[in-house]
């Protein structure tokens, strides 16, 4: 079931919320950047995500086939989303779970 979650990066200059139902399975992805940063994303269509502030804040980061977008806080470094342009669900946004500021261990 949907459920309106809220997040933010480390230092609290982007903050999101999206609708997420945590039943439904979460994924790794296997890229090299999300590798290597541990990135473990939900899904949201983008109707489901808000960016709620810090858009100022953000920098994005594309490599290879520029098809992904990865969003990163210039001032703290945390990913807080990233976003997928050709996906098998088509257009989507992957959330970045570790920064959901209202979700118990339990939910994770």
């Amino acid at each position: 079931m949907l459920r309106t979650y809220h997040g933010r990066c480390h230092c609290g200059a982007v903050t999101f919320e999206a609708d997420l139902d945590l039943a439904q399975s979460s994924y790794r992805c296997n890229c090299s950047i999300c590798r290597r940063n541990r990135f473990w994303p939900a899904i949201a269509r983008p109707e489901q995500f808000r960016l709620l502030t810090g858009e100022p804040e953000l920098t994005r980061y594309t490599f290879n086939t520029k098809k992904n977008h990865h969003y990163f806080c210039r001032r703290c470094g945390v990913r807080p989303f990233g976003i997928g342009t050709e996906t098998p669900v088509g257009r989507m946004i992957g959330v970045n779970l570790g920064c959901l500021t209202d979700v118990t261990d339990e939910e994770l």
